[in-house]
């Protein structure tokens, strides 16, 4: 059962996202990535209030540099369209299980990210997750 509604074409665009931002990182990266999109949409706090839809969440203002690059924009595969599925359903992975933020610096991960503790890292994206103080709702919305 879906965690969020989603039409094909929100399925669509949400796979269109995994691969770009993390096509790289593996099925397991990409769905670690559709994990802290689907969080943005569920937990409603923080920099992430009034999120409702996948089109919201992938558009909102400086939430993904993939939005930018062509590759984008690009046809998505049924194969990302499985795994847009599988988060949209509700599939959760550590260390994105409840993470608001990821990004991918030139190093080390930093120990915090827009002050939110550092959780886990997977390949090259470090994962990071609020506070039950910053946003309760994420840890009680499945």
């Amino acid at each position: 059962m879906a965690v969020v509604k989603a039409r094909e074409s929100d399925i669509d665009l949400l796979a269109r996202l995994l691969r770009a931002e993390a096509e790289g990182e593996g099925d397991i990266g990409m769905l670690l990535v559709g994990n802290v999109g689907i969080n943005r949409i569920r937990a409603n706090c923080s920099d992430f209030i009034g999120l409702r839809t996948i089109p919201q969440m992938i558009y909102q203002p400086h939430a993904f540099e993939a939005v930018q690059k062509g590759y984008f924009y690009q046809r998505a595969r049924e194969s990302e369209k499985q795994l847009a599925r599988r988060v949209i359903n509700g599939e959760r992975r550590w260390p994105a299980k409840f993470s608001l933020w990821y990004f991918r610096p030139p190093g080390d991960c930093p120990p915090t990210w827009y002050n939110q503790p550092h959780v886990g890292r997977y390949k090259l994206h470090c994962f990071y997750q609020p506070t039950g103080e910053e946003c309760e709702n994420v840890y009680n919305t499945y």
